[in-house]
């Protein structure tokens, strides 16, 4: 694929998450591709993507776009749509929201790396806008304007030539929302640098995005009953709204450095993890480091958590279900050997082989059904 031009698409650079890090690796295997997003803030990535060149769409040049961008999401299908990406014979696009939209050259492929279709749009409608988080006017607005956008997902899913997907769960949700077929391709964990360490452990550890369905305010509830200590690293739209709720037990860290992060995950006696994830790579940070997992028992976590092994699964997304495990989690122990083998299975080096051999697999296959 030395002599072909190829550009990488992701929905918008802000922070460094799972998919951040899946658009690093890509990065490294394509050193010569630019990166095509909605928006960017200058210095939230890894440097060795800022150094990248970024090509962002007309959103960033509205004023306060960085802080407030879910407000402009009906304006995000035309945006990735008017991106100009006519020059490329591959494409690939790493997409949780509407970065597998863009608009391919017609003899070109497209491949789109999912990281779940559109959670508010389709299986997390509900957990982002039922009623009792709208206003009157918002209950009026908002269905409508999910109702096109699940219409343009559906429609727009048709621009891409091959689907993966980081977990099984995702796989499924691709088959059922665009009746595709997806190959599963686990996402990367930096084993080399999550390790474990001779720390004491101390507290639990939740890290996540704060938004609505990743469920913290039911860990937020079960901890505030309990008085165990817990840490939470992250912020998202639910910050204020969880600060008000939670007690003196429970601290808010906020976005760490990764060798912050690190300490953390190392010192921790669980990681808990209260929702259904979609994959749920801090779940093998955590065993890269020896620190078993609490989680819910679907999605995600059941592709990454081996029960009783490398961590516990609560039945139900509620409060009693969370404190039954909590309870048992203190009568058990665990092998932070076998813990940490886990992870390996998802390293950052294997990734990268398997992502590499994936598109030059692809490319090759395209390139002989369309006599190139």
């Amino acid at each position: 694929m030395k002599n072909i031009k190829v550009a990488l698409v992701h929905d918008w650079l802000t922070g460094q998450r799972g998919g951040e890090k899946v658009l690093e690796v890509f990065s490294e295997i394509f050193p010569r591709a630019p990166i095509y997003t909605l928006l960017h803030v200058p210095g939230s990535q890894h440097p060795a993507l800022e150094e990248k060149k970024i090509v962002t769409s007309f959103l960033q040049r509205i004023p306060g776009v960085h802080r407030r961008y879910r407000f402009f999401l009906p304006l995000f299908p035309l945006a990735v749509e008017l991106l100009d990406l006519q020059a490329y014979d591959m494409i690939i696009s790493s997409s949780h929201c509407v970065a597998k939209g863009i608009v391919p050259r017609p003899d070109a492929l497209h491949i789109s790396y999912i990281h779940s279709p559109m959670r508010y749009a389709w299986n997390l409608y509900g957990s982002y806008f039922g009623s009792e988080r709208l206003g009157v006017f918002s209950r009026f607005l908002i269905p409508p304007v999910i109702h096109r956008l699940r219409l343009w997902d559906t429609a727009s899913s048709a621009r891409v030539d091959r689907f993966l997907a980081n977990s099984r769960t995702v796989a499924d949700r691709i088959e059922k929302y665009y009746r595709r077929e997806a190959r599963v391709m686990h996402p990367p964990v930096d084993t080399e640098f999550f390790r474990p360490a001779e720390e004491g452990k101390e507290g639990y550890l939740i890290v996540s995005a704060l938004v609505p369905y990743k469920r913290i305010d039911l860990a937020v509830d079960v901890f505030n009953r309990n008085g165990f200590p817990l840490r939470i690293v992250g912020t998202g739209p639910e910050t204020a709204r969880l600060r008000r709720k939670a007690r003196s037990n429970i601290r808010f860290l906020g976005p760490l450095s990764a060798s912050d992060l690190l300490r953390e995950y190392q010192c921790a006696k669980a990681l808990i993890m209260p929702g259904e994830e979609d994959f749920g790579i801090n779940s093998l940070e955590a065993q890269a480091c020896g620190t078993p997992v609490i989680a819910y028992g679907r999605g995600g976590a059941t592709e990454t958590v081996v029960n009783g092994v490398t961590g516990l699964f609560f039945s139900a997304p509620n409060g009693p279900a969370l404190r039954e495990a909590l309870d048992k989690f203190q009568s058990m122990t665990f092998n932070k050997i076998r813990i940490r083998e886990n992870a390996e299975r998802f390293s950052r080096n294997d990734f990268k082989e398997e992502a590499s051999s994936c598109f030059q697999e692809m490319w090759s296959e395209y390139t002989r059904r369309h006599d190139r």
